[in-house]
């Protein structure tokens, strides 16, 4: 089977307009199901062109549920660590929205890595919670939709920790917000930087573009684990981005 050379970098190419100052966000939860879960630990953030912090807010919520040990081994908050010194979940989630649409409004991208998991989630808590959600956040980048577009066929898993490490960008604290959102951010202009001469020339078709890229490579995805019997083959993945 024929498949595409890799691109590899051109130092001569300039990294794109939106590298200067990019917005992140990443959510810790109770859990995967983003209909049904709640939010524990949440990071809002702004990065400069070299991946500085310029400002950031971080919160933790008492999601009003109890946190299994499973999340609570991942993120390192227990049931009783969010009742004693979380806010409350309504409180919270009105005030990532805010802050996020704040980051929108200015014209400014979010980084979320695997962006319709956090979004999704965001919006299924604030309609929970009687909060206006963000219907469809935009400009947003996903580094792991963009990896996968730009280097399809390279081995190993796609974890935010091990894309990170490829790309030779330092996370420490996986599975804390504040640490997985400033490595998402810092991927995202790591990729922008490696494909500047193959990314849309403008940030509303890089976010235009990763629909299709996404909605691809769910049906990819789906293919797959139909073949080795994972998925039934009336099922399939949900590949809408960046938000479901």
């Amino acid at each position: 089977m024929h498949r595409a050379a890799r691109p590899e970098q051109l130092p001569l190419f300039q990294a794109p307009e939106w590298t200067r100052v990019i917005g992140v966000f990443d959510l810790e939860t109770t859990g995967v199901d983003v209909t049904r879960d709640r939010i524990v630990t949440a990071h809002v953030g702004v990065l400069d062109a070299d991946g500085a912090v310029l400002t950031a807010r971080d919160w933790l919520a008492d999601p009003g549920v109890p946190i299994p040990d499973g999340a609570a081994a991942i993120h390192g908050i227990s049931t009783e660590h969010a009742r004693a010194h979380g806010r409350d979940a309504a409180t919270v989630v009105a005030e990532v929205v805010d802050a996020l649409a704040c980051i929108f409004a200015a014209g400014i991208p979010v980084v979320a890595y695997n962006a319709p998991y956090d979004f999704s989630l965001l919006k299924h808590e604030a309609l929970r919670h009687a909060v206006a959600p963000l219907e469809s956040p935009w400009p947003v980048i996903d580094p792991l939709v963009v990896d996968k577009r730009y280097d399809r066929y390279r081995r190993g898993k796609r974890t935010l920790s091990v894309v990170a490490q490829h790309y030779a960008v330092r996370l420490d604290g996986a599975h804390e917000a504040s640490a997985d959102a400033v490595a998402a951010g810092r991927v995202a202009l790591a990729l922008a930087d490696r494909y500047a001469a193959w990314l849309p020339p403008t940030l509303d078709e890089l976010h235009t573009r990763q629909i299709g890229w996404a909605r691809s490579q769910a049906e990819s995805l789906t293919e797959y684990f139909v073949q080795i019997g994972r998925l039934d083959p009336e099922e399939s993945l949900d590949g809408r981005w960046p938000i479901r």
